[in-house]
């Protein structure tokens, strides 16, 4: 693993995640901590239950420095496992949900699995395959059904005082990258950058007294961070089995929920297949979102529509969850630019804007976002080449191009890699995104670079329609040519059904892409 001196300062650099955990697990012992369904679970008990997992895990020999996976739908046992492994000073990686057998098997040899977890329910042919063809050594279900019944065994065993044995220099969790440019890589990190993910959360965003928080999302990976500030908060976390528009605004309205996190596709969602006027949402304080970019249009219908209520976490798997937040305050209607920010850096992150030559870019400029402090992931696993390109002078290189305002405030406008190159001209297909999304029969845009024999690349935009409505294509390409000028107008414009999406709500635009590159011997981003 890389120990790189900058990262060596972590803040809470002597304290574990375990150590956060289990400080709010006590502290609260006879509140509701998880609420799944009509189970309810007191922090005492989930502090009982952790333990008696990890005496399970202690049982079968394995020990601090073990990788521990799990590939399982959104269940209390996750957190369990999640939680024991990381008290014991194990690797815990999360198998996506929707992810491929080839990478779930990459992965497993990849981060060298000692224990694989499966939600037999939900994934057992896919469990049975992991298991002929992984070569890992303990096996566990939460069914039964395959291997060693994890609920049945943990059960044999009385549940006791939680004492950590986690080191801060251990690594705790590996996340991998959905792999859209090659093999995933790992994001391998340190107990300090969890930690500090946590105390930002808890400093910087906008809580609510009474913190009953929802998650629709898959709490194997980003949804799960938020379990431990809401718990150290004194709060309860409510999980759904995944995201239903209107069981969600169901469950709103009869657990009178405070706060929540979405994704931009899950607001569209709330927007246009649901009517919100017709529940009782007024319980509801924070909605947080983040994971991809959200149209600014549709950011202002959704604050209209429900509330001044929304806040923007920005971060990224090498840099989880808090590398700038927009507030609550920051969504003014009254100053509509500021919905196309994602907020401004929280210390101690150090946040520059480098351009191609590698001078800092000036207010206005355009430069990719690069970040260096306590917050950032140790190393791709067993990955030096890539560690080193990502880590280059010393700054993550986040593949995230935007500009500063004079009052600090950062504006994405374009990943790296989709940035289209036409005719010498930059086009940042993020701001042609946007543009398109202003018309209100649009629900999502999305815009790519397609082979040109002349221009090298060309736009091209995709667009679905918001339910009922209609416009011509030639209207839309001819709102982005008076708003953004000709160069950046789609010379192609197809209409579809809905945004091909990656397991985390982003929009997959290696999907809208693969038609246009193969015969080109590449394939962009």
């Amino acid at each position: 693993m890389t120990q790189a001196s900058s990262r060596d300062t972590a803040l809470g650099l002597g304290m574990t995640t375990a150590e956060l955990q289990i400080s709010a697990l006590r502290r609260y012992p006879d509140r509701t901590a998880l609420v799944v369904g009509d189970r309810r679970y007191s922090y005492c008990e989930m502090a009982g239950r952790i333990s008696q997992v990890a005496q399970l895990f202690k049982s079968v020999g394995l020990r601090r420095g073990d990788g521990v996976a799990i590939l399982a739908a959104n269940r209390v046992d996750v957190i369990f496992a999640n939680w024991a492994s990381q008290s014991l000073g194990m690797r815990y990686i999360p198998l996506h949900p929707k992810g491929s057998e080839e990478d779930h098997l990459y992965v497993l040899r990849h981060a060298r699995i000692s224990a694989l977890i499966i939600d037999d329910e939900t994934f057992a042919e896919r469990g049975r395959a992991l298991q002929a063809a992984a070569g890992v050594k303990h096996i566990f279900s939460l069914n039964g059904d395959l291997g060693i019944d994890l609920a049945a065994e943990a059960d044999k065993f009385e549940p006791r005082e939680l004492e950590p044995e986690a080191r801060p220099e251990d690594i705790c969790n590996i996340f991998f990258t959905g792999g859209t440019t090659g093999r995933p890589k790992g994001g391998a990190h340190r107990h300090a950058s969890i930690t500090t993910a946590t105390l930002l959360s808890l400093a910087y965003w906008d809580w609510p007294k009474e913190v009953r928080f929802l998650i629709a999302t898959p709490i194997s990976h980003a949804a799960g961070g938020m379990l431990t500030p809401t718990l150290m908060k004194g709060g309860e976390f409510h999980i759904l089995p995944g995201f239903d528009a209107k069981t969600f605004l169901e469950t709103i309205e009869r657990q009178k929920i405070t706060c929540t996190f979405v994704v931009p596709s899950m607001i569209y969602d709330l927007l246009d297949k649901t009517e919100p006027d017709k529940y009782d949402l007024s319980s509801l304080e924070m909605i947080i979102y983040g994971a991809s970019p959200i149209s600014p249009a549709r950011l202002k219908e959704a604050i209209e529509r429900f509330g001044p209520k929304f806040c923007q976490l920005y971060g990224q798997t090498e840099a989880p969850n808090c590398v700038s937040y927009l507030s609550k305050s920051d969504h003014d209607l009254s100053q509509p630019h500021r919905l196309e920010s994602c907020g401004i850096p929280l210390a101690p992150n150090d946040v520059k804007l480098l351009k191609a030559d590698g001078a800092e870019a000036g207010p206005g400029e355009a430069g990719e976002i690069c970040v260096r402090g306590p917050l950032l992931m140790d190393s791709y696993w067993d990955n030096p080449e890539e560690t080193a390109k990502v880590f280059e002078d010393g700054w993550l290189h986040t593949g995230d191009v935007a500009r500063r305002d004079e009052e600090g405030y950062l504006y994405i406008v374009d990943r790296v890699k989709d940035m289209v190159v036409s005719g010498g001209f930059n086009i940042f297909t993020r701001e042609v995104e946007d543009c398109l999304a202003q018309h209100p029969a649009v629900a999502a845009a999305a815009v790519i670079g397609v082979p040109h024999p002349r221009w090298g690349e060309a736009v091209a935009a995709f667009v679905a329609l918001k339910p009922g409505a209609a416009v011509q294509g030639e209207e839309l390409i001819e709102l982005v040519r008076i708003k953004k000028g000709s160069v950046q107008a789609p010379k192609s414009l197809e209409f579809i059904d809905q945004m091909p999406l990656t397991p985390i709500g982003k929009v997959d635009k290696k999907v809208l892409r693969a038609r246009f590159w193969p015969a080109e011997g590449r394939a962009v981003g």
